[in-house]
């Protein structure tokens, strides 16, 4: 159950291993997270597909651009006839109308998924981002 702040909202999954017991309509190993936390600008979802398995549809979005962000595993991208190797570290971008699906190698594949309407970004960290006159606890003097 998240715990929620005046400015945050927390929730914990628990182990990445523990994504396989998430269904989301049909798709194994998949959550949602955006509801959850209360994301008003952007959706996520954690992904886990076994080892030999894969997304089993291609897809594209009529606004979003989706972000795939792969946390441990290896595997194969497809988007628009293109099929390249993915591994831990490995940070792919799809336009919207790019045809996509991904798969799993030899192992399990975990992966984070974000996806935001494409060209809705007005300003980087550096231009949103001010310094607040604070100290968390670990920080020194």
């Amino acid at each position: 159950m998240p715990v929620q702040g005046e400015h945050y909202t927390l929730d914990q999954i628990g182990p990445l291993e523990n994504l396989g017991q998430h269904n989301y309509r049909g798709v194994p190993g998949k959550r949602f997270i955006g509801d959850d936390l209360g994301l008003t600008g952007c959706e996520a979802s954690l992904n886990r597909l076994p080892a030999g398995r894969g997304t089993p549809f291609v897809h594209a979005h009529k606004k979003n651009e989706e972000l795939y962000i792969v946390l441990r595993g290896s595997g194969f991208f497809y988007v628009d006839g293109e099929e390249f190797p993915v591994c831990e570290g490995s940070m792919v971008r799809v336009a919207p109308n790019g045809a996509r699906v991904i798969t799993a190698g030899s192992e399990d594949l975990y992966f984070i998924c974000i996806q935001a309407e494409a060209n809705s970004l007005t300003q980087a960290t550096l231009e949103d981002g001010y310094s607040v006159d604070v100290r968390a606890s670990w920080m020194k003097d």
